[in-house]
C-alpha cells in the first residue's frame, strides 16, 4: 500500500491545488484532488487483470474549474435538492441559493466541490487513504451555522474505496455529504452505460415532480420501472412511457434502502458484461441516488480526450432524502451542536472471475 502526492496546479486566486495518489498491492488505484475534494480517476481490474479507470473526469485542473456536472465530487452542505432553496427551522426561514431553476442543487453555487479542501495522508491496517477537511462558515450559501467537517477516502487491501464522513456545527444546520461519481464500469469514456446490470435493495422510491422535488410519497417499486430488486439492465426501461422517467428524463431518484440497522447495508451491485467487473455499494445511508447520466450531451472531453456523451457514465449517491429538510415525515438531516455527523459508503469492486 502506498501513498503519494504530486501538483495538480493553482486556482484562479492562487491556491495550490494537490493530487493524491493511492494504490494497493492488487494493482487498484485511486487519484483525488484537494479541490472539491473530488475523486479524479479509479483503475479497477477486469476479468482478465487488465485496469481501467472507472469514474470520469478530467485530465487537468482546468476542467474542474471550470462548470461541469460535479465529475467525482464531494457535494454538500446538502447533497441533491432542496425544494424552492428554502426551508423552515426552529421557526426561522432560510433561504439558499437558487441553481437549479427556482431550487437548491448540491450546495449552492460555491458548494463544496468547488472549495480547496485541507488534506493529509493517513494510514491504517491494510489501507491508506487522505483525510480533507473544511469550514464552512455561518452564512455560506445560505445555510446557518459554522460547520466543521472532514472526508476521509480509503483505499482498502480488499479493493474497496471507502468514504467517511464526518461533520459538528455551531449551530443547527441541515447536511447531507455525498459523493457524486460517474461510473462506467467498462472504462470511462468507450461507450454508454445502458447494458450495464443494475440491482437496487429497496422496495420503495420517492417519486419526484416535473421540477426533481419528492412529492413526500415513500412508493412502492412493484411493477413499476423502477423495480431494480431483480437484476435490469440500465437501458432495458429507462425509455419507457413513465411520468416519473418523463420527470428525471431517465433515472434520476432517490431508493428508500432496505436497511434493519445503522450498520453498513448493502445498497446496490452493477455488472458490466464485457469487462466482467462488479461493483457492490454498501453505506449506512437510509437512500441512493441512482442518476443515468441524462444530462451528458457530448459537449465535454474528458481524460485521454475522450468525449462524454448522453448517459456514458452513471451515479449512485448515497444520501439522505431529497427535500428533507421541507419533509417532515422524511428522515432527519438536522445536525445540532454536540452531535457528530458520521456516515460511510463502500464501493466494493470484484471480478466475475474472482467474485
Amino acid at each position: 500500500m502506498e501513498i503519494t502526492r504530486s501538483a495538480f496546479g493553482k486556482t484562479h486566486d492562487g491556491q495550490e491545488v494537490w493530487l493524491f495518489t493511492l494504490q494497493c498491492d492488487s494493482g487498484m488505484k485511486a487519484i483525488l484532488t484537494n479541490y472539491g475534494a473530488i475523486l479524479t480517476s479509479l483503475y479497477v481490474a477486469d476479468r482478465n487483470g487488465h485496469f481501467d479507470d472507472v469514474v470520469l473526469g478530467f485530465p487537468s485542473l482546468d476542467g474542474y474549474l471550470q462548470k461541469h456536472p460535479y465529475f467525482g465530487a464531494l457535494v454538500g452542505r446538502y447533497s441533491n435538492r432542496i425544494g424552492k432553496g428554502r426551508f423552515m427551522l426552529d421557526g426561522v426561514e432560510y433561504k439558499l441559493a437558487t441553481n437549479n431553476g427556482e431550487n437548491h442543487l448540491h450546495g449552492g453555487i460555491k458548494g463544496f466541490d468547488k472549495v480547496v479542501w485541507s488534506a493529509e495522508p493517513v494510514e491504517r491496517d491494510s489501507a491508506v487513504g487522505v483525510k480533507f477537511s473544511y469550514l464552512s462558515k455561518d452564512g455560506e450559501e445560505g445555510y446557518p451555522g459554522n460547520l466543521s467537517c472532514s472526508v476521509i477516502y480509503w483505499l482498502t487491501s480488499k479493493n474497496e474505496l471507502r468514504i467517511e464522513y464526518f461533520a459538528t456545527v455551531d449551530k443547527a444546520t441541515p447536511v447531507n455529504l455525498t459523493n457524486h461519481s460517474y461510473f462506467n464500469l467498462a472504462g470511462q469514456g468507450v461507450g454508454d452505460i445502458l447494458n450495464h446490470q443494475l440491482e437496487i435493495f429497496a422496495e420503495r422510491f420517492t417519486p419526484i415532480d416535473k421540477g426533481s422535488i419528492p412529492n413526500g410519497e415513500l412508493r412502492s417499486v412493484e411493477d413499476t420501472s423502477m423495480d431494480f430488486r431483480q437484476p435490469h439492465t440500465i437501458g432495458e426501461r429507462i425509455n419507457n412511457h413513465d411520468e416519473q422517467l418523463k420527470f428525471g428524463r431517465g433515472y434520476d431518484h432517490n431508493w428508500v434502502l432496505n436497511r434493519i440497522s445503522r450498520s453498513l447495508t448493502l445498497a446496490a451491485k452493477v455488472y458490466e458484461p464485457t469487462s466482467r467487473r462488479v461493483m457492490e455499494v454498501w453505506t449506512t445511508e437510509p437512500g441512493m441516488q441512482f442518476y443515468s447520466g441524462n444530462f451528458l450531451d457530448g459537449s465535454l472531453a474528458g481524460k485521454d480526450g475522450r468525449v462524454y456523451k448522453h448517459r456514458h457514465g452513471f451515479c449512485l449517491e448515497t444520501q439522505h432524502f431529497p427535500d428533507s429538510p421541507n419533509k417532515p415525515d422524511f428522515p432527519s438531516t438536522i445536525l445540532r451542536p454536540g452531535e457528530t455527523y458520521r456516515t460511510e459508503t463502500v464501493y466494493r469492486f470484484l471480478s466475475e472471475t474472482t467474485g
